[in-house]
């Protein structure tokens, strides 16, 4: 890290005005501080008065070399969030959009136009007022030259997402000065061999701050800019895919189930594209789509299922990339999941009931793999789980796949449902996570499978695992849920029929008899031993350590009042209306 002396004496160079001079100073402290990303207390003032330095000199007529290295030293000076006073203008931003070709028309601020020291930048006040006075004047962005310096561009964009990251203040100016509009512009230019992959890679990850920080910007990417189809397309030219307005996408010459693997630079920008998909499309399922947005999404999908069947360079890689997929295919409307299922079975297909089930045999894998690893469940497995158990609710092949692979028919009658290493042991012992979402979306998946039957839900969990989701959708009766489901039939092993009648429904499996602790009691005897329980609970329940419940007509479980405790002390035999019937439904 440069000293104080270093930095007073590069302020010294910059206030002489002389490009060479300054060009020189400049490279030696960008060198020295390339990989700084922590700053002292003791050095913010100068700092910030070397910010404003810099700016005034790229507000002149500069020599590119000098142009490159004042945005280095912006790039550098704009990772302190403590010291950002210098660039949070309306003008600042507006010469930094300059340099980084994403101006737009009506929007640029003369050079002259400066803030007004100690004034609050970007939140009013004359410098302000002289901009929207000159913006009239400005017709046009400055045209692209035809030779543009992609170094200043890079440097510029780098420096307008760090504003962007720490700045609420940068994010709103940004806003204003229709950023977005600027670098769709250029983003519309993907077959353009111009643009390198740095300028294209920080065009998407500017883009994706944006997005990710302004909700009113999500909006006109998408409505006013189409940026869907922008992105779809931006998708296709990253990833070389032909054939862009059928649903069967894939790569010239090469089997859509083995395309090639991608290159690094391929998937650093396919990732950030899934990114600010993933932020436009975060709210599409909470409102009704029409036949062409339908249509949009469904392209989309198939470009996603793509993605699925393919690999980057390395492991690791690979599965960032799929986890951006998977991510963002939860956001499609749920009709339009059908893409994954409509490529047709090929040689080394993964085939089930004539269908392809390539793409969601390896969302299967996929949440195996981080159910595995149990690292933040919540964040790293319910996308893939969620999505898993929604494509099986609204198609029945995926559903009956599944389920195959996830509950295949019941041997094992010994051992509890969530004991051992398969698929189905692991998602029952999320059943009882201490996560609340996780143990739900376990559940749910495992519900789904079974038809959201009762019966059959028990018979695979144990009715202990499944009490929690049972009790939220008042099905602790029994019964089936809402779902509309095939008659298919749920064929029984040899092992479960044998040990079917004695099978403890609470835990699922096959017990050896207990012997029976009320053996040798007279009448009068278990009698006086359920008041004495029923005592014990009332005793309890009056000094509010526990709240007694009992099962509903509704199937959901209420609080006792004290008249429910009262009948029970004078009636020990009082029965529940009902019993409770895990096995109420025909085995379907």
């Amino acid at each position: 890290m440069a000293m104080k002396m270093d930095l007073n004496a590069i302020i010294e160079q910059m206030e002489t005005g002389e490009q060479d001079s300054a060009l020189a100073t400049l490279q030696s402290y960008n060198i020295e501080m390339n990989q700084c990303f922590t700053f002292s207390k003791e050095e913010e003032r100068d700092r910030k008065h070397l910010g404003e330095l810099v700016l005034g000199f790229l507000n002149r007529d500069l020599q590119p070399s000098c142009q490159l290295a004042c945005l280095e030293t912006v790039r550098i000076l704009s990772r302190d969030k403590h010291c950002l006073d210098p660039y949070l203008s309306r003008s600042a931003m507006s010469t930094l959009c300059r340099y980084a070709g994403i101006s737009v028309a009506g929007t640029a601020v003369p050079a002259y136009s400066q803030p007004v020291e100690g004034q609050v930048k970007g939140e009013g006040g004359e410098d302000e007022k002289a901009a929207d006075r000159s913006s009239d004047v400005v017709k046009e962005a400055s045209p692209t030259p035809e030779n543009p310096d992609q170094e200043v561009i890079v440097e510029a964009l780098k420096s307008i997402c760090n504003i962007l990251l720490h700045s609420e203040t940068g994010q709103v100016i940004a806003a204003d000065l229709q950023m977005i509009k600027g670098v769709a512009e250029r983003l519309k230019q993907y077959h353009d061999p111009t643009w390198n992959h740095e300028v294209r890679f920080f065009d998407l990850r500017l883009t994706f701050l944006l997005t990710a920080l302004r909700v009113d910007i999500r909006a006109q990417l998408v409505q006013e800019l189409h940026g869907i189809s922008l992105l779809g397309n931006q998708l296709d030219a990253a990833l070389g895919l032909c054939r862009p307005d059928t649903l069967e996408i894939g790569l010239e010459g090469v089997s859509p189930e083995e395309p090639l693997p991608l290159s690094r630079q391929q998937t650093e920008l396919a990732m950030e594209i899934l990114k600010i998909l993933f932020n436009i499309t975060f709210d599409t399922t909470r409102h009704k789509i029409d036949e062409e947005e339908a249509a949009e999404y469904r392209h989309l999908g198939a470009k996603l299922r793509h993605c699925l069947m393919s690999h980057a360079d390395g492991e690791e890689r690979t599965e960032e990339f799929h986890s951006h997929t998977v991510n963002l295919l939860g956001n499609l409307p749920l009709p339009c999941l059908d893409v994954l299922l409509m490529p047709k079975v090929q040689q080394g297909s993964c085939e089930y009931m004539g269908v392809n089930m390539d793409a969601v045999n390896i969302l299967l894998e996929f949440m195996e793999k981080r159910l595995d690893r149990g690292h933040k469940l919540k964040e790293t497995l319910l996308p893939s789980l969620n999505l898993l158990t929604e494509s099986a609710r609204n198609h029945r092949e995926t559903r009956k796949f599944l389920r195959s692979k996830v509950l295949p028919p019941l041997r094992d009658v010994k051992n509890r449902p969530e004991v051992g290493s398969t698929l189905r042991n692991k998602l029952v012992r999320l059943m009882t996570h201490i996560d609340t979402d996780v143990k739900d979306g376990a559940a749910e998946f495992l519900f789904v499978l079974c038809k959201e039957s009762v019966s059959r839900f028990i018979k695979y969990t144990g009715y202990g695992n499944a009490a929690g989701l049972l009790a939220a959708r008042g099905l602790l009766r029994g019964g089936r849920d809402s779902g509309i489901y095939s008659e298919d039939e749920d064929s029984e092993t040899e092992e479960y029929r044998e040990a079917k009648a004695h099978i403890n429904p609470v835990t699922g499996v096959v017990e050896e008899e207990q012997p029976d602790p009320m053996e040798g009691m007279t009448e009068e005897q278990k009698e006086y031993e359920a008041m004495k329980l029923v005592n014990m609970f009332d005793k309890l329940s009056r000094t509010n350590v526990i709240q007694p419940m009992q099962l509903g007509m509704d199937g959901k479980m209420r609080e006792m009042t004290p008249e429910d405790l009262h009948k029970l002390t004078h009636n020990p035999l009082f029965q529940p209306e009902e019993p409770i019937n895990s096995d109420s439904e025909d085995e379907a």
